[in-house]
């Protein structure tokens, strides 16, 4: 059965860049050992995405509808549905002291954040150093090798989703999903209480699971915090004691 508009996916795939054949972006993790990509900390499993919602190149989302669950397909995306054409007006040149006043030593090829936006670091010269704002992909025709792996049906799967997209370093397994009526509670696991950035990525949770489900009027998350059993060993009494100790003679 093709794939629709609206469903929630879960997907492996591999991105190429199609002139050269470099990949650039995989959900796998033996791909990215054996292309040099592989960093350690990150979690390679199958991607999460809502269909035609822009969570991937425009190429790509539209091509889903000739997807079925299981199945392998090859995606050719041009740049104009991939990450853009590339702009020469996005390309600057800014004075080295700038970086220079940060402790920074900018290098070709270098990925800095300036001014609010993200570039890469072309070229560096006498003074003056060339700042590329466009995309790293932009101009490129890319290749998708996808498999959709499993569509999710419940109301607790795509929940869970939501919550693994923005709650990180979390396992989405453990929180308690409720739903009555309008109002969806979510209990916390204890582990998750100390999480840094909690607060921000609770509301981003939460506005995606009201954005996606307009019946839903309310989202309450909950810390519960049980009293920790104690395991006491009994030492014997004395007279017991004594009283073993005669059973042995």
């Amino acid at each position: 059965m093709a794939i629709k508009n609206g469903e929630f996916i879960l997907m492996d795939f591999t991105c190429k860049v199609k002139e050269s054949g470099e990949v650039v972006e995989t959900s796998l993790e033996k791909v990215a050992r054996e292309s040099g990509l592989h960093k350690e900390g990150v979690t390679y499993e199958p991607t999460f995405v809502i269909v035609g919602e822009g969570w991937v190149p425009k190429g790509l989302d539209e091509s889903f509808s000739n997807m079925e669950v299981g199945q392998q397909s090859t995606i050719e995306v041009a740049a104009e549905k991939g990450y853009g054409l590339r702009d020469p007006s996005k390309i600057r040149l800014v004075p080295l002291r700038r970086f220079r006043a940060d402790g920074i030593t900018p290098l070709p090829g270098m990925a800095v954040h300036l001014e609010g936006r993200s570039a890469t670091v072309r070229a560096v010269g006498a003074g003056r150093v060339q700042l590329d704002y466009n995309h790293p992909l932009a101009g490129r025709t890319l290749t998708y090798e996808v498999t959709v792996q499993k569509t999710l049906e419940s109301f607790e799967e795509k929940v869970r989703a939501l919550l693994h997209r923005r709650i990180t370093g979390l396992d989405a397994e453990k929180f308690t999903v409720r739903r009555l009526e309008g109002n969806v509670t979510l209990q916390i696991p204890e582990e998750g209480f100390l999480l840094e950035g909690l607060q921000i990525m609770k509301q981003a949770a939460a506005a995606d699971i009201l954005k996606y489900y307009p019946d839903i009027r309310e989202v309450s998350f909950i810390e519960v915090i049980k009293r920790k059993e104690q395991v006491t060993t009994e030492k014997p009494s004395q007279e017991t004691a004594v009283e073993d100790s005669s059973k042995q003679e």
